[in-house]
């Protein structure tokens, strides 16, 4: 679809079950895109108004949504026709492709690469090593990049559908991809490495006057805990946290990200003096 292509969301919302007289048919489409034009119909009046409506809400969610009319039941449905049926409307996201940006073609990144490609992301490798970077490593990546880190990311521009995980091999290289990650618009930003590295790096960022805040969607370290030792399996505990992220997974995961535990402990302190207050 030209509009996933683009890099932007919609929602489909189609008659999936006709039960009487309805002004449609089953099976009849209607496409809201993201700036909230359509086309096709499924009928128009307030049916379509609600199903608007819908569709922008499943856009926000990116989770699909029943909705069931009874035009026979409720007056403000009334469309002047001989119109006295049920229909049901299922509505679907349409969604841009999910982009990973691995900086770093080391072993983890093989892997993350492997396994990150079969949960349906598009993978951009980046490395200043060519032996590393290359299509004979990455052999289905939708770009390898054999270039300076700096020079790399001038060139690219994420979005909010785009993911980011830095695992270089050094402290200097995560920091210099890191600086320039929290200021993108990446959904999620992730960076491998010990809880010490991680607070070590955040300091030096925050003294540079980047702002703590923007550190919230970062990951690090990188990955759900699962016990992961080897690559591979390291590349599974990271893949599972980009797909937590990207399905808006609500119930509560073994993240690792010292970030997440910082925030969490924030919360609870603040919760904490409130209640003090309030005694």
């Amino acid at each position: 679809m030209k509009l996933r292509q683009e890099g932007r969301r919609g929602a489909v919302a189609t008659i999936v079950n006709v039960r009487g007289s309805i002004p449609s048919f089953e099976t009849a489409k209607m496409l809201v895109r993201d700036d909230g034009s359509i086309a096709g119909t499924i009928g128009g009046g307030c049916v379509e108004a609600e199903v608007w409506q819908a569709a922008r809400e499943v856009m926000e969610s990116e989770k699909p949504r029943s909705l069931t009319f009874n035009l026979n039941q409720d007056p403000k449905y009334d469309t002047g026709l001989v119109c006295g049926g049920t229909l049901d409307i299922f509505i679907e996201p349409v969604l841009p492709p999910a982009l990973l940006y691995i900086f770093g073609a080391g072993h983890v990144s093989v892997n993350l690469y492997k396994v990150a490609r079969g949960a349906g992301f598009e993978v951009t490798v980046v490395d200043d090593r060519e032996t590393y970077a290359s299509r004979e490593r990455f052999p289905e990546a939708k770009e390898v990049i054999a270039k300076d880190f700096e020079h790399a990311m001038s060139g690219l521009s994420p979005n909010q559908s785009s993911y980011i995980v830095i695992v270089t091999r050094g402290h200097r290289d995560d920091m210099r991809v890191l600086r320039w990650a929290v200021q993108t618009e990446a959904r999620y930003i992730g960076m491998i490495g010990s809880k010490r590295k991680t607070i070590t790096i955040f300091r030096e960022l925050t003294k540079e006057g980047i702002s703590a805040e923007l550190f919230e969607r970062v990951h690090a370290p990188v990955g759900l805990d699962i016990g992961a030792i080897t690559p591979e399996e390291i590349a599974v505990a990271i893949t599972a946290e980009l797909i937590a992220v990207r399905r808006r997974a609500e119930r509560v995961l073994p993240h690792m990200s010292w970030f997440k535990s910082r925030s969490i402990e924030s919360n609870s302190a603040e919760h904490s003096v409130e209640a003090h207050k309030e005694d």
